[in-house]
């Protein structure tokens, strides 16, 4: 038998792999390549007494693209059927006479505010489409659902690389789709098109797919980025205020990790951010960003750098945790009385007292905070939020994250550092107390502002 440790202490021989006239064969390093095509993957090979081990590395590279434009839904658009092309993909593309397919998932609710928009622009266009109205909620997000888009799909047959699969709703919608995609023929690309706010700037933007399973949130996914994400703040005007507020969490997470100008923004222009529900108040010019424009291009962009090297979640140290150790639990044993951005925040306000007891953030920053996340009417204490779920929530993420806690905790206003040492019961039982004394409804302290 093999052991590992042939393969690790034999001398090895390194290939590079090249193609030539369709045929792909290795070729040491040291050999200059005349003709073909060199790839990036490598064999190393390693003999010994007992045998041969093949050690494979093999890049894999997603490219993807997230575009913020306007009038998604105005059939002159072309973003919604082109704009995960590239030029030189466009150009075969619209000289290919084969017609246009295009499969779309859209959430119910968003199907009867939008769907006659969305038939029109498929319509006006000449487009071969089938339209899968879903009630994708947090309660539906199961693999039954999966497979009754795969189902769908494979009855209305697409082309499994150039004609993506296109979701349109929040980030159940997302998730789900995602996941169907990346089981359709192992690969099919995909389109989001996120209506609310905490899809725009969280369930749109990274890799991740998946549906909820054996009482936990998202226990099954995988990692397939779309072919193109697409962002139009317009859907916002039909949202109940409280899914305003309820985005807006996650992008007071982005500012209160690595941003103070944008949680200087939110601080200031909370209110009328939720009062115009993030749309742009026709100030902004080539010179000035309206609030709407700016805060919601910092939440992606500082969203972008943190997801962007790390896709694959390879390093656990995430500062996009943040407000993510505690709620998943919470979340879920309240469903549906929390939503997700709720209870993210409420996870990020215990958090908050956490770095307070620590001496990370002072009295003065600890208030700002709550004060602010109040400001944009989230909620910042639960009674379903125990001292014994908050310790349970840790030990869960202590076990699934290789003997290593990873806390992400702000250390000053948009500024964080990640702990690995974080579990003393004190600091947790004194920010627990803390906590509680100022925020619970008996006697916030913070109520009055």
């Amino acid at each position: 038998m093999l052991s590992p440790n042939d393969c690790s202490h034999s001398p090895q021989t390194r290939f590079d792999l090249v193609q030539v006239k369709g045929a792909w064969t290795r070729q040491t390093e040291q050999r200059q390549v005349a003709e073909g095509k060199l790839s990036d993957a490598k064999i190393h090979e390693k003999k010994s007494e007992h045998g041969v081990c093949w050690t494979v590395i093999s890049p894999i590279v997603f490219t993807y693209r997230v575009i913020q434009c306007q009038n998604i839904l105005d059939p002159r658009n072309d973003t919604l059927l082109w704009g995960h092309l590239g030029d030189e993909e466009l150009k075969g593309t619209v000289g290919n006479l084969k017609p246009v397919k295009r499969f779309i998932v859209i959430d119910e609710t968003v199907n009867r505010l939008y769907g006659s928009q969305v038939k029109s622009y498929f319509e006006s266009r000449d487009v071969v489409y089938k339209m899968l109205p879903l009630p994708t909620t947090e309660e539906n997000k199961c693999m039954e659902l999966v497979t009754k888009i795969l189902e769908e799909v494979h009855d209305f047959g697409i082309d499994r690389r150039s004609e993506p699969i296109i979701a349109i709703g929040g980030g159940v919608c997302l998730d789900v789709v995602g996941l169907v995609a990346s089981l359709y023929r192992r690969r099919t690309p995909y389109i989001r098109v996120p209506t609310t706010v905490l899809s725009y700037v969280d369930a749109s933007v990274g890799a991740k797919t998946g549906v909820n399973f054996a009482g936990g949130k998202n226990k099954l996914g995988s990692y397939v980025p779309p072919v193109a994400t697409f962002l139009d703040r317009s859907f916002f005007q039909t949202l109940p205020m409280r899914q305003i507020s309820n985005g807006i969490a996650e992008m007071l997470k982005m500012a209160l990790m690595k941003h103070l100008g944008l949680f200087q923004l939110l601080e200031a222009e909370g209110r009328r951010l939720l009062d115009t529900k993030l749309q742009s108040d026709g100030t902004n010019s080539s010179e000035r960003e309206d609030s709407a424009t700016a805060s919601t291009r910092i939440a992606i962009e500082t969203m972008l750098e943190e997801l962007a090297p790390n896709l694959w979640e390879d390093d656990l140290d995430r500062l996009v945790d943040f407000g993510h150790l505690i709620s998943p639990e919470l979340e879920m044993r309240v469903l549906p009385a929390l939503l997700h951005g709720e209870a993210v925040n409420i996870d990020m306000s215990f958090m908050v007292y956490v770095a307070h007891q620590r001496g990370l953030l002072t009295a003065d920053e600890k208030g700002r905070i709550i004060r602010c996340m109040l400001g944009l009417e989230l909620p910042v204490w639960h009674q379903d939020c125990t001292l014994a779920l908050i310790q349970k929530s840790l030990q869960e993420r202590l076990r699934h994250s290789a003997g290593s806690l990873r806390m992400p905790l702000p250390t000053g206003l948009g500024q964080a550092e990640i702990f690995h040492d974080m579990m003393e019961e004190n600091i947790l039982s004194r920010a627990y107390e803390e906590w509680t004394d100022e925020l619970a409804p008996s006697g916030n302290k913070y109520s009055t502002c």
